[in-house]
C-alpha cells in the first residue's frame, strides 16, 4: 500500500478524470519522468535544465480574483487586482475540468503554505508537466510521510501549460490566465510555462488569509544571529534581498516570503528560487553551489547540448533565468524555516537617483510611509538618449501579490514594530557620488558593514544627523565605513545638482503616497519627505 497517495482523491475537488495519476512522487522519480518525458534535460553537475518557451517571468496582466461576495469589499481592486466575473470562472474551470479528463498523465503535490503549523494552509497542485510538479514540490514546504495518507486539501491549483483561455468565453485579456476564487478555493492557471506563477500564486493566498488573524505576510528574507535575533529584509527584485540575507555567519529562515505572528517569523515555503544570470561563484557561492546539485531546477539557463556544461552569462533564453532548490541546500538554515520576531526590519531600495544614504534609521510612522511606498529605483534603459533612472513603486514591496488594500499590511507592520520595540532601517544599495551614468554602485563592503552594526546594535549608539529632505535619522561617523559615503550631498561634486535630484526624488514620492493618504493616521502622513529650503 502506498502511504503516498491521500485517502482523499481529486474527486474531492470535483475532478473527474481518466489520467493516471502519479501521487506525491519524489524528487528523483519526478527528475526521472521530467527527463523520459523530454521536459528537460540533465546538466553535466545533476540540475534538471527546463525551459518555459514564451513566458519568462510572471504575466501579471493575466491574472485575475473572482469578484464575488467574499472579495466584493476585501480585495484592492485596481492596478493590480484585476476582477473576474463568477461566470466567467465557471465557463474557465467547466473547461479547464474537460481538459482534465482527456489527459494520459497528471502529477499531484499534496503540500503546506506555511511553515508554522498553526498559520500555513493545505494546498494540492495538479500538474500536466512533471517538472513543474517537482518545482511546486520544491518550493513548497513538503509534509512528513505520515501526514500525506490523512491530507485532505483546503486549496486547490490546476497548472495545464497547454491550455488555451479564450477572452470572449473567459473574460481574459489572452489565451494566458492565472485565475483565483477564494470562495472556491481554487486557482486555475493556463497558457504559461513559467513555473513561478504556482509559488506567487500560494504567496497570493496567503497575503488574504493571515492579515484577519492578526498574522504579517511579507515579500522578504530573513535570517537570525547567533543569538537568536531575527532581521527581516524587505527589497524589490535587484536591491540584494536574497544576497544580504544570505550571510554565513548568521542562519536564514528564508529568501522570499514569510509570515509575522505574535511567536514568530515563519518561512512560507520549503524552498528558494534565485535569479541565476551571471551568478557569481566569488560573491554568491552558496546560491553558485546549488547549480551543481541534483535537485536543483534550472530555468532558462543555457547549457551545451554536447557536454552539459552550464553558461549562467548567456541571457539568450532569458535576463530571468531562475533556479529552484530546497532550502536545506544553502548551508546553515534553519532546520524549522522559523525563527523568532523580528529585532531588525530593513528596507533595502537600490536608488538609482543617488539620493538616499547607504543608511537611515526610521522611526514606527517612517517605517509604515516607507513600507507602503516600496521605492526602488532601475537604471535607465539601453534605449540611445535614456539617461533618467526609473523610479519604482511597489507598496508593501510586493504590490502584485497583495490582495488587500495596502493600509492593511501597513497598520499590522505598524502595529507589531511598536509592540515589539523594533529598530527599522532603510539601506540603499544603489548609487552614490551622483545619480547612474555618474555616480558608482554603492560599494557592497560599506553596505555590509553597516548592515552589521545595525543588527548587532552597536550602530544604536553612532551619533546621528537628520536628513533635511526625508527627516530620518542617518549616522554620521561608522567603524570600517569611509564618513564621507554617510552624506550623499557630500558625495556628488556638484551640490546643486543634488538638491534638484533630491527635490525631484522627494516630489515624486509625494505624488505616489497621494493615494494612501486617507488611509493612514496623521503621524504617518507627517513622516512624508519635504524638499529641505536649505540643504
Amino acid at each position: 500500500m502506498n502511504d503516498r497517495i491521500p485517502a482523499s482523491g481529486l474527486e474531492a475537488q470535483g475532478i473527474d478524470t481518466r489520467a493516471d495519476l502519479h501521487w506525491n512522487l519524489t524528487t528523483a522519480r519526478l527528475v526521472e519522468v521530467a527527463v523520459a518525458r523530454q521536459e528537460g534535460k540533465l546538466s553535466a553537475d545533476g540540475p534538471l535544465v527546463v525551459e518555459t518557451g514564451p513566458h519568462t517571468g510572471r504575466s501579471a496582466q493575466d491574472k485575475f480574483i473572482v469578484r464575488d461576495a467574499e472579495t466584493e469589499n476585501t480585495v484592492w481592486w485596481g492596478k493590480s487586482n484585476h476582477a473576474m466575473t463568477p461566470d466567467h470562472f465557471a465557463a474557465l474551470k467547466a473547461d479547464f475540468y474537460a481538459a482534465l479528463h482527456d489527459r494520459e498523465d497528471l502529477y499531484v503535490q499534496d503540500l503546506f503554505g506555511g511553515s508554522q503549523p498553526e498559520h500555513r494552509v493545505r494546498v494540492r497542485v495538479v500538474n500536466e508537466l512533471a517538472w513543474h510538479n517537482l518545482f511546486i514540490r520544491t518550493m513548497l514546504v513538503r509534509p512528513e510521510e505520515h501526514e500525506l495518507k490523512g491530507f485532505e486539501a483546503e486549496y486547490t491549483i490546476i497548472d495545464l501549460p497547454s491550455f488555451r483561455a479564450d477572452p470572449a468565453r473567459h473574460g481574459t485579456r489572452s489565451e494566458t490566465v492565472i485565475a483565483v476564487n477564494f470562495t472556491e478555493k481554487l486557482i486555475l492557471i493556463g497558457g504559461t510555462r513559467y513555473a513561478g506563477e504556482m509559488k506567487k500564486s500560494v504567496f497570493g493566498l496567503l497575503n488574504y488569509l493571515l492579515p484577519p488573524s492578526g498574522v504579517m505576510p511579507m515579500h522578504c528574507s530573513a535570517n537570525m544571529g547567533a543569538d537568536g535575533s531575527t532581521a527581516v529584509f524587505f527589497g524589490l527584485s535587484g536591491t540584494g534581498k536574497t544576497t544580504l540575507s544570505a550571510d554565513a555567519s548568521r542562519t536564514l529562515i528564508g529568501d522570499d516570503e514569510h509570515g509575522w505572528s505574535d511567536t514568530a517569523v515563519f518561512n512560507f515555503e520549503g524552498g528558494c528560487y534565485a535569479k541565476m544570470i551571471r551568478l557569481s561563484e566569488d560573491a554568491e557561492p552558496e546560491i553558485f553551489a546549488t547549480t551543481k546539485r541534483f535537485g536543483t531546477v534550472l530555468e532558462n539557463v543555457v547549457m551545451d547540448n554536447l557536454t552539459r556544461q552550464l553558461d549562467l552569462h548567456d541571457n539568450s533564453l532569458a535576463e530571468n533565468s531562475r533556479g529552484a532548490y530546497p532550502l536545506d541546500f544553502i548551508p546553515n538554515t534553519s532546520d524549522e524555516n522559523m525563527g523568532g520576531v523580528p529585532h531588525n526590519i530593513v528596507m533595502l531600495t537600490a536608488d538609482a537617483y543617488g539620493v538616499l544614504p547607504p543608511i537611515a534609521k526610521l522611526t514606527p510612522d517612517q517605517a509604515m510611509y516607507h513600507f507602503l511606498s516600496g521605492y526602488t529605483a532601475r537604471v535607465a534603459g539601453t534605449e540611445i538618449g535614456v539617461t533618467e533612472p526609473d523610479a519604482t513603486f511597489s507598496t508593501c514591496f510586493g504590490a502584485p501579490f497583495m490582495p488587500r488594500h495596502p493600509s492593511i499590511y501597513g497598520n499590522l507592520l505598524k502595529s507589531r514594530i511598536a509592540k515589539g520595540g523594533v529598530d527599522c532601517w532603510l539601506v540603499n544599495t544603489g548609487w552614490t557620488g551622483g545619480k547612474y551614468g555618474t555616480g558608482t554602485r554603492m560599494p557592497i563592503k560599506a553596505t555590509r558593514a553597516l548592515l552589521n552594526a545595525a543588527l548587532d546594535g552597536s550602530l544604536n549608539d553612532a551619533e546621528f544627523r537628520t536628513d533635511p529632505n526625508f527627516g530620518f535619522k542617518v549616522p554620521v561617523a561608522v567603524d570600517g565605513v569611509d564618513p564621507a559615503i554617510l552624506d550623499p550631498r557630500q558625495t556628488w561634486a556638484d551640490k546643486a545638482a543634488y538638491d534638484a535630484t533630491a527635490a525631484r526624488l522627494v516630489d515624486l514620492f509625494v505624488a505616489n503616497f497621494a493615494q494612501f493618504e486617507t488611509h493612514v493616521d496623521e503621524g504617518v502622513r507627517q513622516a512624508a519627505p519635504k524638499v529641505a529650503e536649505a540643504a
